[in-house]
C-alpha cells in the first residue's frame, strides 16, 4: 500500500539529477564492489551507491550480518517488513540533514563500482505471460489459431538456466548448436545465425515456501522482494530445431542478462493498477489463480524500451535505434502474483534469490514488440538502421539496451536502471 516513503515531496540531501532513476523514492538495493574490494551491499540514490557497510553503526543491529554478505539471499530471506524498515531508515538518514556528515563519506559515485548479479540464484524459470508477444509468435507458425488453447487458462513457463545469468554489461557470446533450415535434409552445427534479445521484467524472490506447501494467490506477493529487468537472449535458429517436444534448451541457456538494482514493491506501490480486462470469453481464471485484491492492483504500469546500437553507429556517434516501447501493464496478461501461486501450485518450493523472469512483454501495437522475431516478422522484413545497416536479427557488435521506470503526474520516476548487453561473437 501507498504510505509515506512514496511521498513525491520526499527531498533528499543527496544531489538528484531531475529525471534520474534513483530518487529517495526509490532506494534500490543490489551488491557492488571497487576495484579488488570484496562485494557489499549497497542502495542507489541519484548517481551514487551508499554503501550499507559503511554505515552499519546506524542501521538495526539485527540487520547487520545479512546487509554485510557478498549477496543478498539472507537480506531477502527476511521478507518485506525487514525491507520496509530499512527503507524508512534509509529515507531517515538521507532526507534529514543531521545525518549528513556520517551518511556522506560512504556514497561513492556509479560510475566508480562495478555491479554484481544481486543474489546466488539457486533457480531461474521463464514464463510466457505476455499475451501479444505469445500471439504474434503463434502466428507465424499457426495463422489461425496463434495460441494454444491451454495458454488462457494456465500461465505456462519453462526451467531455465541460473549458471549462466549475468549482470547488465556482460558480453553475450553468440551460442552455437543444431540448426536445421526449412527446405535442408537434416540439421548441421554451428553458430546462431538468428540471435535474438526478449524484453522482460525479472521477479527476485524473497520468503520462500516449503516443499509441499503451495503459496495462495493471496499471499503470493508477501514473497517477492522486487523487480529487475531481464534479457532471455534467444537463438531463434536453434530453438526453432530443438524446442519439440520439451521446450526451449541450448536455444535459451546460454545466458540471461539482468539489470542490477531489486527495486522494491513498496518503491513501486503508486504504479499498481488494475488487471487489464480479459476477452469475451476469455475462461475466467480457476479458483487457485483468482483473488479480488490482484484482480484491483495486480499490473504495474511499468513503462519498457529497448533500444539497438550497432558497431558502426557507435562509431559514427550515431543516436540508438529505438526498438520498441510499450508498457508492462497493458502486456502481461498473468500477474507476478498469479505467476508465483502456480508456480508452487504442485508444491515446488521456492528459495530466496530465486528469479522468475515474465516472458517477453509486448503490447498490442507494432511500436512495443519486444523482440526482434516480431518486428522484423521472423526476418522476413528487416529494420533499417540510419547507417543503412539491416537487421532482421542482432549481429557481433550489436548492442541491446533495456530501460524500464515508473512516472506519476508530479514527475515522479521510479526506474529501474538499464540492462545492457554486447553482442561479442562466438567461440
Amino acid at each position: 500500500m501507498i504510505d509515506e516513503t512514496n511521498d513525491s515531496a520526499l527531498k533528499s540531501w543527496v544531489e538528484t539529477p531531475h529525471g534520474s532513476d534513483f530518487p529517495i523514492q526509490n532506494l534500490p538495493i543490489g551488491i557492488f564492489s571497487v576495484g579488488d574490494r570484496r562485494r557489499r551491499a549497497g542502495v542507489a540514490i541519484g548517481d551514487f551507491v551508499l554503501d550499507l557497510t559503511g554505515i552499519a553503526d546506524l542501521l538495526d543491529e539485527d540487520w547487520r550480518e545479512d546487509l554485510s554478505q557478498p549477496i543478498l539471499n539472507g537480506w531477502l530471506a527476511r521478507g518485506n517488513g525487514a525491507q520496509h524498515a530499512l527503507r524508512e531508515r534509509l529515507i531517515e538518514l538521507l532526507g534529514d540533514e543531521r545525518y549528513r556528515d556520517d551518511v556522506e563519506p560512504q556514497l561513492i559515485g556509479q560510475t566508480e563500482v562495478r555491479m554484481h548479479v544481486p543474489c546466488l540464484v539457486g533457480d531461474y524459470t521463464d514464463f510466457y505471460v505476455g499475451i501479444h508477444h505469445a500471439t504474434n509468435v503463434g502466428k507465424q507458425f499457426r495463422p489461425d489459431n496463434p495460441l494454444l488453447p491451454n495458454y488462457k487458462y494456465v500461465p505456462i513457463g519453462y526451467h531455465g538456466r541460473a549458471s549462466s545469468i549475468r549482470v547488465s554489461g556482460e558480453p553475450v557470446i553468440r551460442p552455437s548448436g543444431q540448426r536445421k533450415a526449412p527446405d535442408a535434409d537434416a540439421p548441421e552445427y554451428g553458430p546462431s545465425r538468428r540471435l535474438d534479445y526478449e524484453l522482460e521484467l525479472g521477479i527476485w524472490i524473497g520468503r520462500g515456501n516449503d516443499l509441499g506447501s503451495p503459496i495462495p494467490v493471496g499471499e503470493a506477493a508477501r514473497h517477492i522482494a522486487g523487480y529487475c529487468l531481464l534479457n532471455d537472449w534467444s537463438a531463434r535458429d536453434i530453438q526453432a530445431w530443438e524446442y519439440q517436444p520439451l521446450g526451449p534448451f541450448l536455444s535459451k541457456s546460454f545466458m540471461t542478462s539482468v539489470s542490477a538494482w531489486v527495486v522494491s514493491q513498496q518503491a513501486l506501490a503508486p504504479f499498481r493498477r488494475p488487471m487489464p480486462p480479459r476477452a469475451d470469453g476469455d475462461p475466467r481464471p480457476l479458483p487457485y489463480l483468482d483473488n479480488p485484491a490482484d484482480r484491483e492492483s495486480g499490473a504495474l504500469e511499468i513503462q519498457l524500451e529497448a533500444v539497438l546500437t550497432s558497431e558502426r553507429m557507435r562509431q559514427d556517434g550515431i543516436a540508438p535505434h529505438v526498438l520498441s516501447r510499450g508498457s508492462a501493464d497493458a502486456a502481461m496478461y498473468w500477474s507476478a502474483a498469479q505467476i508465483v501461486a502456480h508456480h508452487t501450485a504442485n508444491g515446488c518450493n521456492l528459495l530466496p534469490g530465486d528469479l522468475i523472469g515474465t516472458g517477453t512483454l509486448s503490447t498490442d501495437s507494432n511500436n512495443g514488440l519486444g523482440s526482434l522475431l516480431e518486428i522484423s516478422r521472423g526476418g522476413k522484413q528487416p529494420i533499417a538502421l540510419a547507417t543503412g545497416e539491416m537487421r532482421s536479427f542482432l549481429e557481433d557488435g550489436d548492442e541491446i539496451t533495456l530501460r524500464a521506470w515508473c512516472e506519476g503526474e508530479t514527475g515522479l520516476r521510479i526506474g529501474f536502471g538499464e540492462c545492457v548487453g554486447r553482442v561479442a561473437g562466438d567461440r
